[in-house]
């Protein structure tokens, strides 16, 4: 009867141990720098520790599957006169998706040697600025600036071969002036078949849908808002209630009023956090996996910052500039910015009896 109650015990403090997920404290981080010359890559899509792809602004694409020791590029033209700017890239069994912004919008399907291009859209207005798959990998989702009173979103279901967009009937209106940012391709978030979308400009909203974006809810925040540059240039959720909303305004990049928030309700309901303390401007935030929604970064032209109690309070740990990151586990991610890749390797904890040691 002991040896069965002291098999209990064991057992809940190992379930309680496992509940309990104790946050590193991170002072200070290294980011190892890949040089890009010549292009500016605000997308990227990180697949595991030695393999990333980024879509850069001169219309290139590249590859490493050896951690960054060497890349495969490839270089798109359009009419033999038109160089695609890309800010979205997302990828599939299918193969990889390139999105430009600009005038003619083109997205590009990347299968090995095979480039194709499976959308475009021709309008003084076009902009699109990120583009996710979701889960299944058969349904997806681009978003764009309007073309006329509501969101340019555009939709597949055959896995990116045919995309359809969304007529305006179907979608929330959006105000004069609100729109989206093109910073990080992190303005949409996809769990299941669940997406949200940020918006910024003279609205900062979240605009939701449950049937990967057939129909529409619409929610404001308390984020900062009213002007061009201001708004959410970033969201992201660690599971389909809790989320964290970042931005503030790109051309003042050291102010930090109301340019943070977290949801709890899945995205119904904004509270600000860090009113008036730092980080400021942000263009990407992102949870750090299997971290209990406890850890966080986000990036910017004015350095990366840390929380590990879900963004209410940070510290600044690197002073790089990068304008995305994405992890591949709880200790890796990649990032890009201006003529740059990085890669941050954590350090990983691990339990030794009940105290935590580095390893």
């Amino acid at each position: 009867m002991k040896q069965f109650s002291l098999l209990i015990i064991v057992v809940l403090i190992s379930f309680s141990c496992k509940k309990e997920y104790q946050p590193r404290t991170i002072e200070k981080i290294n980011i190892q720098e890949f040089k890009k010359d010549s292009t500016s890559i605000r997308t990227i899509k990180a697949i595991d520790k030695n393999h990333m792809i980024f879509a850069g602004s001169k219309g290139d694409i590249s590859t490493t599957k050896d951690g960054g020791k060497t890349w495969k590029t490839i270089n798109l033209k359009y009419q033999d006169s038109i160089i695609p700017h890309f800010r979205s890239i997302a990828t599939n069994i299918n193969g990889t998706f390139a999105l430009s912004i600009g005038n003619p919008a083109l997205l590009y399907k990347i299968n090995n040697n095979n480039k194709q291009i499976v959308y475009t859209e021709t309008h003084e207005k076009v902009f699109y600025d990120s583009m996710k798959f979701f889960s299944d990998g058969k349904h997806g989702i681009a978003v764009g600036d309007p073309t006329e009173n509501c969101p340019s979103i555009i939709l597949t279901s055959d896995g990116g071969n045919t995309w359809t967009k969304l007529p305006c009937e179907k979608l929330p209106a959006f105000e004069e002036g609100e729109a989206f940012f093109a910073a990080s391709n992190t303005n949409i978030k996809v769990i299941n078949s669940t997406v949200w979308i940020a918006s910024g400009g003279t609205k900062a909203r979240i605009l939701k849908s449950s049937d990967f974006g057939q129909t529409w809810d619409v929610y404001n925040t308390p984020i900062i808002q009213g002007d061009g540059p201001q708004g959410i240039y970033s969201i992201d959720f660690y599971d389909e209630n809790n989320g964290i909303a970042i931005g503030g305004n790109y051309a003042k990049p050291n102010d930090n009023c109301a340019n943070k928030a977290i949801t709890s309700d899945g995205g119904k309901t904004w509270t600000l956090i860090a009113d008036n303390q730092n980080p400021n401007y942000k263009s990407c935030a992102q949870y750090v996996p299997d971290t209990n929604g406890k850890e966080v970064f986000a990036v910017g032209k004015t350095g990366v910052s840390f929380s590990n109690d879900g963004g209410h309070t940070w510290a600044k740990v690197s002073n790089d500039s990068y304008y995305t990151i994405q992890f591949v586990d709880k200790n890796t991610a990649w990032l890009s910015g201006h003529q740059k890749i990085g890669k941050l390797v954590l350090p990983s904890m691990k339990w030794t009896g009940f105290k935590i040691k580095k390893s």
